[in-house]
């Protein structure tokens, strides 16, 4: 089975609109049915059906994505949290760098004897 780029996109009010994430999910390459949305939850929210059926449906070898990455959270624990449960299998978090951002995360797993993942946050605007 192929590595798939996997898609989150969510908005905190029901008055906002979804479509910018979703085209700029597209424009990475996330096929339409590969996007996961939470419509009127916050980003310090972790209970959010969305993020939990995105990073339920990625696999060993598959990437996460959003566009920027306030939309997944807006806590830096709960980033680190995030990272950690995708590199756990295997999986990546990826984001639209060209958008300013504050925290820039990056999480791959690394080849090790215990074979463990790890994930590595970095500060600063990408």
């Amino acid at each position: 089975m192929s590595a798939l780029l996997v898609g989150y996109a969510r908005c905190s009010t029901d008055q906002q609109d979804l479509t910018a994430q979703r085209d700029g999910l597209l424009g990475l390459g996330v096929e339409a049915d590969r996007i996961y949305v939470d419509h009127g939850l916050t980003g310090t929210n972790r209970e959010r059906p969305g993020l939990r059926e995105a990073l339920a449906a990625c696999r060993a070898g598959d990437t996460l994505v959003v566009t920027k990455l306030d939309r997944l959270t807006w806590s830096l624990p709960d980033a680190r949290a995030i990272a950690d449960e995708l590199t756990a299998e295997d999986r990546t978090l990826s984001h639209d760098n060209t958008q300013s951002v504050g925290v820039a995360i990056t999480a791959r797993t690394r080849g090790s004897s215990s074979g463990t993942g790890s994930s590595r946050l970095s500060g600063g605007n990408r």
